[in-house]
């Protein structure tokens, strides 16, 4: 599914931060990426969940999940667990965007099947190009799943009473 270029819908990323700064730079560093990024925002794994869960106009499922792990409340390990073991969540592509350079927090994320791990730059202008790296790959090179597994059920079952009204 192509998202985030003309004609086709925009890419929708939920970025799990607790840092307001972080939070800011990320924002503006999409905006300068790819004007066509939702980014939603949430302050830690509680807020995470819940948004996850309350898939509706205001909490579209993410295309993405950028996640730091380490928030209040529930960090970013337990989010990741929880979102790798769920069926409707495990599709979902997550990028563990995080200060942890710890050899053990990335084994540990990619043992819990983190699609990347990237360490958040100090320095301005690296932390641009980073988020423009991420948006450049996860939008123009890699293919990603439809993420709208009622959208899909609907469709299914109407194909299917369209059969059953017009037989063959």
């Amino acid at each position: 599914m192509k998202i985030g270029t003309e004609g086709h819908k925009p890419m929708e990323v939920l970025l799990c931060e607790d840092s307001p700064g972080d939070v800011r730079l990320t924002r503006e560093a999409f905006h300068v990426a790819n004007e066509t990024v939702n980014l939603h925002v949430v302050a830690d794994g509680v807020e995470a969940m819940a948004y996850l869960k309350s898939e509706h106009d205001r909490c579209p499922r993410p295309d993405l999940i950028l996640l730091d792990l380490n928030m209040p409340r529930m960090g970013g390990r337990e989010v990741l667990a929880y979102l790798k073991t769920d069926d409707h969540f495990k599709t979902i592509p997550v990028v563990i965007l995080t200060t942890s350079a710890s050899e053990a927090d990335v084994e540990e994320c990619y043992r819990l099947a983190a699609n990347c791990y990237l360490k958040k730059p100090v320095e301005l202008d690296d932390f641009e190009r980073l988020v423009k790296s991420i948006n450049d790959f996860w939008q123009a090179m890699a293919k990603l799943p439809q993420n709208d597994p009622l959208g899909a059920k609907l469709e299914q079952v109407s194909q299917k009473f369209s059969l059953m009204a017009h037989p063959r």
